[in-house]
């Protein structure tokens, strides 16, 4: 069967590869975006299937209505996808206030926006699939993109919880947690804090090594989302690219070495009586 959809960020990008595959197979997409300008020439080419939407994803009302609009025009959503959200550049010591707020207004908020929009609806109709784009930096950290960070590990947990609560009602969640890819998510896109001329030299190497990097194309990840959403159980979370594989098993393979190491320490935290060697022990 056919599918409707409502992707955010859909004028270039993930989002623009996401939608044109969905459009390609048949499937109907409303398409959210800040400047629906870019969709012009997809419009064109599909002018009964891809509904336009202008959308700043900040905006709660207008997330809302623009939620109800595609419910309206297509009489149900199957998939709705977050993927509105940019990059911001800057040591943690480097972050405004505006700054920090601003990130996290799109890349955590707008998506609960539109999440908390399309939760009544899925649930009327008797399921649907909510996809949150969080990313490899929302299971591994680096440095540069501590608020970043912040605002894709939230998602992740906020993500995790939805899925528990919402299960019961048919609706699947799945984390997309991507790896670099070749968008504009490092460039024109992104957002770059005044820099401390402390952190330069870790500033410059970790640009060095990003320019080193060999990205594969966001189109290459549309055959991987068609499979999940097509999927009778999809996952919880999907990591894209073998790079983003590799850094998110290596991240917790690390996690449960020094998880291990620290076991009974930790335990003891929890039953004093059990003590590690060298603990001292308190008077009764």
């Amino acid at each position: 069967m056919n599918k409707n959809w409502l992707i955010t960020g859909t004028s270039r990008g993930f989002g623009r590869s996401w939608t044109q595959a969905a459009l390609k197979r048949g499937d109907r997409v409303a398409a959210c975006a800040r400047d629906t300008g870019a969709l012009r020439e997809l419009h064109e080419q599909f002018p009964d299937a891809l509904l336009p939407i202008a959308l700043d994803v900040t905006d709660r009302e207008a997330a809302f209505a623009a939620v109800r609009e595609a419910h309206s025009r297509f009489g149900r959503l199957d998939v709705v996808v977050n993927n509105a959200g940019y990059g911001h550049f800057g040591f943690v010591e480097e972050i405004t206030e505006a700054e920090a707020r601003a990130q996290l207004e799109t890349n955590l908020l707008g998506a609960l926006w539109v999440t908390q929009a399309a939760i009544p609806l899925l649930r009327a109709q008797g399921g649907g699939h909510i996809l949150q784009v969080s990313s490899i930096g929302g299971v591994a950290a680096f440095p540069n993109l501590g608020i970043y960070h912040s605002s894709k590990w939230a998602l992740e947990g906020l993500s995790e919880a939805l899925s528990q609560e919402v299960a019961g009602f048919g609706i699947k969640v799945t984390i997309i947690e991507p790896g670099g890819y070749a968008t504009d998510w490092g460039r024109s896109s992104a957002v770059t804090s005044a820099g401390h001329p402390v952190y330069q030299p870790f500033r410059d190497a970790r640009a060095k090594a990003l320019a080193a990097m060999v990205q594969p194309e966001p189109d290459d990840t549309a055959a991987a989302m068609l499979a999940v959403v097509d999927a009778d159980e999809p996952p919880l979370r999907l990591l894209l690219s073998g790079a983003a594989y590799d850094v998110a098993t290596g991240v917790y393979a690390a996690r449960l070495k020094t998880w291990a190491a620290w076991e009974q320490i930790s335990r003891a935290a929890g039953d004093p009586e059990a003590g590690w060697p060298g603990q001292r022990r308190l008077p009764a």
